[in-house]
């Protein structure tokens, strides 16, 4: 049995918030952003806006997952999963997508990292998800080519609920550290399955931690690009009315 908890509180512009416009900031001594650092003619269209965050836990029999993230953050991390390269390439999504993120995960390690990353990819969907609410007036649309070192990561998504995940390539060694090479995949695989997006990546290299961390940082750049609030939108980019 899977039990999952979720806290909403977001917009910005992803809806769902109102509560008196909970954390309605102020206009700046200049008078052209607000203390959150959103624009003000964004505020115009989207009164109730607030910060795009979210909380989830997720317990199964195989891990007890908590989770909280804030889209627009600064790129802080707290990260306790037990596998200490895939701690390092969490560390590093946040880092490089200024994601504020903690994870902490209870897992059942002793027989592989399979469920721990798994799972921990379906919480942080989940809470993107989440987070972006109704995902009106993001960018949508993003596209990043990482190098590190020999290793190239291309990377292209769309925000677009439809979730889709394509990969090309292969990881030159089996394992990184206690983490599985073969995990990075899937983790990206369960991440757009729940996050809702359409995710296509490729990795070339010769080290298997450099090819992994590539694609870690090409994810999470081209999140950051395509969860951008564009100001000059109210509504979402899409002929449909949603995504």
């Amino acid at each position: 049995m899977v039990r999952q908890t979720l806290v909403r509180q977001t917009d910005a512009a992803g809806g769902r918030v109102a509560e008196g416009d909970r954390d309605r900031p102020t206009r700046t001594s200049n008078g052209s952003v607000v203390g959150n650092g959103t624009p003000l003619s964004l505020w115009d269209h989207h009164p109730g806006m607030s910060d795009r965050t979210a909380a989830v836990t997720r317990e199964t029999a195989e891990t007890d997952i908590e989770v909280t993230l804030d889209v627009d953050g600064d790129g802080d991390a707290t990260v306790d999963t037990g596998v200490g390269f895939f701690d390092h390439m969490l560390h590093s999504f946040a880092r490089h997508g200024l994601f504020d993120l903690t994870v902490r995960c209870d897992g059942d390690l002793e027989i592989d990292d399979h469920h721990t990353v798994e799972d921990v990819a379906i919480t942080l969907g989940t809470a993107f998800d989440e987070a972006l609410g109704e995902r009106r007036a993001i960018e949508r649309f993003a596209d990043r080519k990482v190098p590190l070192d020999e290793a190239v990561a291309e990377v292209v998504v769309d925000v677009s609920g439809r979730p889709l995940f394509e990969f090309d390539g292969a990881f030159s060694q089996d394992r990184v550290g206690e983490m599985t090479s073969h995990m990075a995949g899937h983790f990206f695989r369960s991440l757009a399955m729940n996050a809702g997006l359409t995710l296509h990546a490729s990795v070339t290299g010769e080290n298997a931690h450099h090819e992994i961390e590539a694609l870690f940082k090409g994810v999470a750049r081209a999140l950051d690009d395509a969860t951008r609030v564009d100001e000059r939108r109210s509504d979402v980019a899409s002929t449909k009315g949603q995504l």
